[in-house]
């Protein structure tokens, strides 16, 4: 299959891939692949969902290397000098970043409560009641899009400033990918229509009544964008010349933490990132709806995959290994 007969298949296809929006492959530091479909050009961002928590954890590590965060060892109820924290709760005082970031934080709920989280003034403070519980810190790994917003607010008051500011400045701007605002509204009806609107987003990233960006999901960006990130991580934090992240923290965000289950493909897990397999260097930020930055370090090669809601499509690492890059040359 070439690149021609990959685009007729993405563009008839009714199955998996019937959803792709965008495809943009870096290799060696140069663009070897860049397609579009369903309407959409190069530029129009997406809502890559899931692929969000990825992009927090970068986030993190400059925090980190600029020294707003000492490590991923400090406590969470260190950042929130405000919060009262409900009688009675203890294992709060114990989370760590660190348990944030490897999904191992223990939580007072059997399913995510959206509702309670979503139609609240504050996200952060309202992910933050969720935190602890009497079974205490187990390391059970408790996959969490709603306690992941914890994040946000951790570098919000660790840096100072908002977080979508501190993205800007130090990680959108200096990897090419264009400003991005708030997206500013919050109602039930504007989060579904985020959620399900299949037309291309503006460069922005869902916000909460506070003007602080969702950690778990809501950022818009495109598949260059999601390539360019992985570009940048394959050589080893440096983008155009210009040190974006610390080699030291790329190394410890990939390194996995965790064996997962079936239900996330027995992958390993690391700081938010997944490792697909044991003894190859690859790695992946995976978003519902198969958008994901996937990174190759044997083929030293960058893959951003964007797509619209459709249910039930979670992994495109098969299909990036089976079909685009024997097409990249």
């Amino acid at each position: 299959m070439n690149k021609e007969e990959l685009h007729e298949f993405i563009s008839q296809s009714k199955g998996n891939e019937c959803n792709i929006c965008q495809i943009y492959a870096i290799k060696d530091g140069k663009t070897v692949y860049e397609d579009c479909f369903r309407g959409f050009k190069t530029e129009d961002p997406i809502n890559i969902n899931s692929v969000t928590k990825g992009v927090m954890a970068l986030l993190a590590g400059i925090a980190v290397d600029q020294g707003f965060i000492k490590g991923v060892d400090e406590k969470v109820i260190g950042f929130f000098p405000g919060y009262q924290v409900k009688r009675g709760e203890k294992t709060i005082y114990d989370v760590t970043i660190r348990h944030l970031l490897t999904m191992t934080a223990p939580y007072k709920y059997k399913s995510e409560p959206w509702k309670k989280v979503c139609t609240s003034d504050d996200w952060t403070r309202a992910a933050l009641d969720l935190l602890g519980g009497r079974a205490g810190i187990t390391g059970e790994f408790k996959y969490a899009t709603l306690g992941i917003q914890i994040l946000s607010g951790i570098i919000e008051s660790a840096a100072g400033e908002k977080c979508i500011d501190f993205a800007n400045r130090n990680l959108f701007t200096p990897l090419g990918i264009p400003e991005h605002k708030i997206h500013g509204d919050s109602s039930k009806e504007d989060q579904f229509d985020f959620f399900m609107n299949k037309t291309p987003r503006k460069n922005e990233w869902y916000s909460d009544p506070k003007d602080t960006v969702t950690a778990g999901w809501g950022l818009c960006l495109t598949g260059r964008d999601l390539a360019r990130i992985g570009a940048m991580l394959l050589n080893d934090g440096v983008y155009e010349g210009n040190r974006v992240l610390s080699s030291e923290w790329i190394g410890k965000m990939l390194t996995p933490s965790l064996k997962l289950g079936d239900r996330f493909g027995n992958m390993e897990y690391g700081y938010l990132w997944y490792k697909p397999y044991p003894d190859r260097p690859v790695y992946a930020a995976i978003g519902d709806c198969g958008n994901i930055i996937y990174i190759n370090g044997e083929e030293n090669v960058s893959v951003g995959i964007t797509g619209t809601f459709k249910p039930l499509i979670f992994d495109r690492v098969q299909f990036i290994e089976e079909k685009i890059l024997p097409v990249l040359g």
